[in-house]
């Protein structure tokens, strides 16, 4: 999937993130207007002191089957479209995110 691409030391995801959506869960992939894929993910905090972002960190650990310290943000600390680095093997991360897209 377009949404995430494999770096030297794991994966770079880019994320559409939607706070105060009610839920914290992931949301499928979409297609940006310039055709960039985006993975959607909701979360219930609100977009104040980082805890959104922090909360969409959270909820993308745990779709690759990590822990939160082996996320980090890498830009988009104050947008709705974020670019989240993923420590670990590329390969693996990369078919575990696909699973749980493939879930929804």
């Amino acid at each position: 999937m377009a949404f995430c691409r494999e770096t030297a030391d794991g994966l770079e995801v880019s994320v559409r993130a939607t706070p105060k959506g009610g839920r914290d869960a992931l949301d499928g992939v979409s297609q940006l207007s310039d055709g960039r894929d985006v993975l959607k993910i909701r979360v219930r905090a609100a977009p104040e002191d980082g805890a959104a972002t922090a909360a969409v960190a959270k909820v993308l650990a745990g779709a690759a089957g990590v822990a939160p310290s082996a996320v980090r943000l890498a830009s988009g600390a104050t947008a709705r479209l974020k670019v989240f680095r993923i420590s670990g093997d590329a390969a693996r991360l990369r078919a575990t995110l696909e699973a749980a897209v493939a879930a929804l």
